[in-house]
């Protein structure tokens, strides 16, 4: 389910996926389908990690890698899940075609 709620937003960010919902910025992003490609790679990253687990590594990953990079937008970005959601948004056959744990395979790369 797609909702729009443009005051939940920080700067940039324009898309976030907290199962099972999609919260948008503004209506005109739910014509953006690759945006919405990657909120559905979180979507489904979410449920193989059986959703809560998802987000307490989320939020690990990020306080790692922010404290890597000594930086918090710099630590978003190489975050395993949002690399993999990055990388493969534009490919719409993506998720009928992923392996279970694809993540894991861009923590190190």
């Amino acid at each position: 389910m797609i909702l729009v709620f443009r005051h939940f937003f920080y700067k940039n960010y324009v898309g976030l996926s907290l199962w099972p919902f999609i919260f948008l910025k503004n209506d005109a992003l739910k014509n953006d389908v690759y945006l919405i490609n990657h909120e559905r790679i979180h979507l489904v990253q979410q449920k193989e990690l059986l959703i809560f687990p998802f987000y307490i590594l989320y939020i690990t990953e990020w306080l790692v890698k922010s404290l890597y990079y000594l930086n918090c937008y710099k630590g978003y970005q190489n975050l395993s899940f949002e690399r993999e959601a990055y990388r493969n948004e534009k490919n719409l056959d993506y998720l009928a075609n992923r392996s279970f744990f694809s993540f894991i395979k861009y923590l190190w790369c």
